[in-house]
């Protein structure tokens, strides 16, 4: 199956989205939450990202190369707001973004239409 080369990424975009969904949800729980509020807005971004790009992946998508290089992004700017905050919760997360983003980051390089994905936006 075509998505089986992708296992390893797919795999990571999943751990880092349930571990967004956890972050985001322990968050709340805080009894400062508004300060976390940038925390959990990317949380909640990041989760939906990986579970879109893993979702590519597995459908062979031409387009995955492209959704790995913005997922990519998206979990390094979730990794670094978690990372600046002590809570357990937010060091794992921000660990499994970190994860997730070089996982990304290698198979937008890798996959087909690589090229596609360092450009600007797909191809029309």
């Amino acid at each position: 199956m075509a998505h089986e080369q992708y296992a390893t990424c797919i795999e990571a975009c999943n751990t880092c989205a349930d571990a967004c969904d956890s972050c985001a949800t322990a968050c709340l729980q805080e009894s400062d939450s508004q300060a976390l509020a940038r925390c959990i807005a990317l949380d909640i971004d990041c989760a939906q990202a990986c579970r879109m790009v893993a979702g590519f992946m597995a459908r062979g998508s031409e387009m995955a190369a492209y959704f790995c290089k913005f997922c990519e992004e998206m979990c390094e700017a979730c990794g670094e707001e978690c990372a600046r905050h002590s809570m357990a919760h937010c060091q794992q997360c921000a660990e499994a973004c970190r994860r997730c983003a070089a996982e990304c980051r290698r198979m937008a390089v890798k996959m087909p239409g690589a090229r596609a994905a360092q450009g600007a936006s797909p191809a029309h």
